[in-house]
């Protein structure tokens, strides 16, 4: 990962520009997930470091864009840039991001270029899909996955193709192996919402039912409630939400397991990658580490 760290940098330092080095320091690196894979996939090529310092600010950018749109205060525990600075200030950087990321992508081959290009647009277009379903209460299981595809797995899935093209392996299952991937890892970022501490979360929890997101829990709640307490929880959509309304909810979630519902497609999406992957033990402990994290 250090090499990965010194090309992302080298990256920052060519944009010459000494607001943009002084900002990019108080973002939070995070778990530079796409990052490792392609590392893990394609550690051997030369440009796989290159590659994946790319998706990282990519990945970056869209999470600037996000905290704009959200109105969030924190990422990963500490105050966003668009708290700190301003909303105006985050998305010009998250384009300064973009912007340099494409420059560099464009000196790969065509397959590896349009594989990641392709995913950033996906992912604009799930993080649309995302802010529109925080309009309504979404009970629609299927539509909530899609938006989760676009948003989140999409850049996995490509990350993990573009390193197979990277040193021709199969990209096929690579894809298949990343799609999953990302979409297991948001089913437990939602789970973890619900289960987990603040302090854990870096923010309150069941925040995420507080922006107006419904997440698979609160669908599988939804379908299985009575019609007033399908009312009530309605009610309780996108507002701030007491302390007993918060308990009845979690109590109601216990007693009609939907955390444990939730939890069972991210392992069955898990298990679905391991066997594609089930020669590259790496990348199985990969998923196997992913599905037992508790924040």
């Amino acid at each position: 990962m250090q090499r990965v760290e010194k090309e992302i940098a080298r990256l920052i330092q060519e944009i010459d520009y000494e607001e943009v080095s002084r900002l990019f320091t108080m973002l939070s690196g995070g778990k530079r997930l796409r990052a490792k894979l392609i590392l893990k996939i394609a550690g051997e090529h030369k440009d796989a470091p290159l590659l994946a310092a790319i998706v990282e600010l990519i990945h970056g950018a869209s999470l600037l864009h996000d905290d704009v749109v959200d109105e969030a205060m924190t990422r990963r525990g500490v105050a966003s840039i668009n708290a700190t600075e301003s909303s105006k200030t985050a998305v010009m950087l998250g384009d300064v991001l973009y912007s340099k990321a494409f420059s560099e992508l464009v000196y790969f081959e065509k397959n590896v270029a349009q594989t990641i290009a392709s995913s950033v647009t996906a992912l604009s277009k799930g993080e649309m899909m995302d802010v529109k379903m925080a309009e309504y209460f979404n009970a629609n299981e299927s539509d909530y996955l899609d938006m989760l595809y676009l948003k989140t797995a999409t850049l996995i899935e490509a990350a993990a193709k573009a390193a197979a093209l990277l040193v021709t392996k199969d990209e096929k299952k690579h894809a298949l192996y990343g799609r999953n991937l990302g979409l297991a890892f948001q089913i437990i970022d939602d789970i973890l919402d619900i289960t987990a501490t603040q302090e854990q979360l870096g923010k309150p929890a069941m925040n995420d039912f507080v922006e107006g997101k419904c997440t698979l829990p609160y669908i599988y709640l939804y379908e299985a409630l009575s019609s007033d307490d399908k009312e009530r929880l309605l009610a309780s959509h996108a507002q701030e939400i007491s302390a007993d309304e918060s308990q009845w909810i979690q109590t109601k979630m216990k007693e009609h397991k939907t955390i444990e519902k939730s939890f069972q497609l991210a392992q069955k999406l898990s298990n679905e990658a391991q066997v594609a992957m089930s020669e590259d033990t790496e990348l199985v402990m990969i998923l196997e580490t992913m599905i037992k994290r508790t924040f």
